[in-house]
């Protein structure tokens, strides 16, 4: 299988970015879904950052009756710890590993790219970005969750030291709280130093969440200038 470098939408706060953030959106979604968050973040202006907006491939998603839509990998049920879509995480994985490493090779070293997602992304976000040959500056998983636990063993004991900034709204009625907060625990129970944040919303961002991504955002990228 012949794997292609992700369409995706590219945003640069200031010319000659020094840091890229590349941002996986959620199942049905596409790279537009956070386009407009950039403006958001209350990022500071010397910070330039490169922004990064992939647009996941079309795939029939057997929960949604097999309908194509824009998905990161399959989902066969609605508990998502129960059975997770190897084959569609690994493919995903690869075609995600190839926009980190376009943007290393464009002269961003890899503790410079931070790996976020929301939703199916923020479980890719966390998978991807556990597997790295170098570490990232941090890993930002919104309403996600651990993929393919059981593949924990495998990943690079200096990879469990990056950075997680992971946040669940209490009422989200499409992934669980409490499987975002087991997915948590995991991560702790590892070794991952993770920012936990809980906010009063459903399957969502909310306004506090935003000014809280940004906070970390500059912290994380503002110490590595």
């Amino acid at each position: 299988m012949t794997i292609h470098t992700l369409p995706h939408i590219t945003t640069e706060t200031s010319a000659n970015p020094t840091a890229s953030i590349i941002w996986l959106h959620g199942l049905g979604a596409d790279g537009h879904d956070f386009e407009a968050i950039v403006a958001e973040l209350g990022l500071p202006d010397d910070l330039a950052v490169r922004f990064i907006f992939p647009h996941a491939p079309a795939m029939p998603v057997s929960i949604n009756g097999g309908y194509i839509m824009p998905a990161w990998y399959d989902i066969k049920q609605q508990d998502f710890g129960i059975e997770h879509d190897a084959d569609g995480v690994h493919a995903s994985a690869v075609s995600i590993q190839m926009l980190i490493d376009q943007e290393i090779m464009h002269g961003i070293p890899a503790n410079r790219i931070i790996l976020a997602g929301f939703s199916q992304g923020a479980a890719m976000a966390l998978y991807s970005g556990l597997r790295q040959a170098e570490p990232l500056a941090g890993i930002m998983a919104l309403s996600g969750y651990v993929l393919l636990p059981d593949e924990f063993a495998s990943i690079n004991s200096n990879n469990l030291q990056t950075p997680i900034f992971m946040a669940h709204g209490v009422h989200d009625p499409v992934v669980l709280f409490e499987w975002g907060e087991a997915s948590y625990r995991k991560l702790q129970e590892n070794g991952c130093p993770v920012d936990w944040h809980t906010y009063p919303m459903q399957h969502s961002l909310c306004d506090t969440e935003i000014n809280d991504i940004g906070k970390w955002i500059t912290k994380r990228l503002l110490r590595r200038c």
